[in-house]
């Protein structure tokens, strides 16, 4: 089975929360037209100040998908 990697895209300031929100939106966007096989998604508030928006990919769709979306930062994801 292929490692689950989450990709972070980072968001800072006083709209943070709302763009985190409205960056989700298209990663979906993106899984749909790429087709790919997780549709593992979401935003997170994490202060004030901050948030973030992710996905979750397999190892095959990494490299894809990092290069066409440019995350931040990426780790392991376990549930």
């Amino acid at each position: 089975m292929s490692r689950k990697i989450k990709l972070i895209w980072d968001f800072r300031g006083p709209a943070s929360a709302k763009t985190a929100e409205h960056h989700e939106i298209h990663l979906k966007e993106y899984i749909t037209i790429e087709k790919l096989p997780l549709n593992i998604t979401g935003f997170e508030i994490q202060g004030e100040m901050q948030a973030i928006a992710f996905m979750v990919v397999t190892d095959e769709n990494m490299i894809q998908v990092r290069d066409a979306l440019k995350p931040h930062r990426g780790e392991l994801y376990t549930v």
